[in-house]
This record gives structure tokens, sequence and C-alpha cells, in this order.
């Protein structure tokens, strides 16, 4: 039986990105990292919406994007789940998104002035701490 997951999730009033995206964000993190587990069931949107104080259209458009892309699984009458793993994106894709991803890191890190071996060595420990949690 799938345990309903309670999402610790903030949102942040300074960030730049839409709250839709935050929670889209933060759900892939607790997916990626196994924190949330294939099976867990997620809060329902009115729930979520109520948890974070936000309007229930915003987390309808972040599950609808998180179910679009395969990262959940809709179970009528039951809810949302977090799917089984499988390849979401094509390497085309993937290659795009981590070329975008890698530009927007170096345009707000190079301002900062450190040497890039220290940002290698900072990148590789942040990899290392979500490892465990991803293998556990």
């Amino acid at each position: 039986m799938a345990r309903t997951q309670a999402l610790m999730i903030q949102i942040a009033t300074g960030d730049p990105r839409p709250i839709s995206k935050q929670i889209v964000d933060a759900i892939r993190m607790k997916i990626a990292t196994a924190e949330l587990a294939t099976g867990d069931q997620l809060p329902s949107v009115r729930g979520l919406a109520q948890q974070l104080t936000i309007n229930p259209n915003t987390v309808a458009k972040a599950y609808a994007e998180l179910t679009t892309e395969g990262w959940l699984e809709s179970r009528q009458g039951l809810g949302l789940y977090v799917a089984t793993p499988r390849q979401r994106l094509n390497d085309a894709e993937r290659e795009r998104r981590l070329d975008e991803a890698i530009g927007r890191f170096l345009n707000d890190v190079i301002a900062l002035d450190y040497p890039p071996g220290e940002v290698q060595a900072r990148l590789e420990a942040e990899f290392r701490a979500l490892a465990p949690r991803k293998t556990a």
C-alpha cells in the first residue's frame, strides 16, 4: 500500500521563478534524491495549496507539468503518485537542458570571482551530499 507523503517544501517569495516552477523543482529534487519513492502518494491539490497558503490552481499547474513529464502518475479516484522511473527525456533534450542549466549557473557564479577549482570542488561536494540519499 502506498503511503501518502507529506511534502515539506518551501516557497521563496524573493525567488524569480514562478511559484508553480518552485513546486515542480522541489518535487523533482525529492524524487531524484529518493526522498519521495516510487508509489508514494502526494497530497491533494487542495491539501498542498492549504499547506503552502497558495492558490490551488498553482498546485494543479505544477502537478500537471510533473504528470506530463512522467514524474507523477494519476490514479483515477485515488490521487497522484510518484511514477515508476523511466527515461523521461530523449538524449538531445537532456543535453539541451544540461547546457542551459550550466549556462545559467556560470552566469550566476562568474561574478562571484571564485577560482574554477574551488567552484568544481564545491559542486562535487554537493553531489556527494546528495548521493547517499539517492542510493539509500
